[in-house]
């Protein structure tokens, strides 16, 4: 396979509908083995518009530029309660892609 499987994990706050089905956040990622490009993405959003706008905000980027565009996108675009714990998935889903490429 030309892609690997990666992802993050965070912690959901509490009043959330996410937190009704799951304790943490979590972030998945297909990404490109040769240019780090993340191919497809998806979370565990409750609602399915949160799971297109973060998948849509993530596909196409490479990983190998870090994440401080995505970071700042998210702080930008994203005003819902799981901005925190999106942030600290992306940070954790970062974290394993770097330990991939070492």
């Amino acid at each position: 396979m030309k892609t690997q499987f990666i992802a993050g994990h965070a912690r959901l706050p509490a009043g959330m509908a996410a937190k009704s089905l799951y304790d943490t956040l979590t972030i998945t990622a297909e990404i490109d083995k040769k240019y780090g490009v993340i191919v497809e993405a998806s979370c565990t959003l409750a609602t399915e518009h949160g799971r297109d706008y973060v998948a849509r905000l993530l596909r196409g980027h490479s990983l190998r530029d870090g994440i401080d565009e995505l970071l700042a996108e998210l702080e930008e675009g994203y005003l819902g309660k799981a901005y925190s714990a999106l942030c600290a998935a992306l940070k954790d889903l970062y974290k394993q892609y770097c330990k991939m490429d070492e």
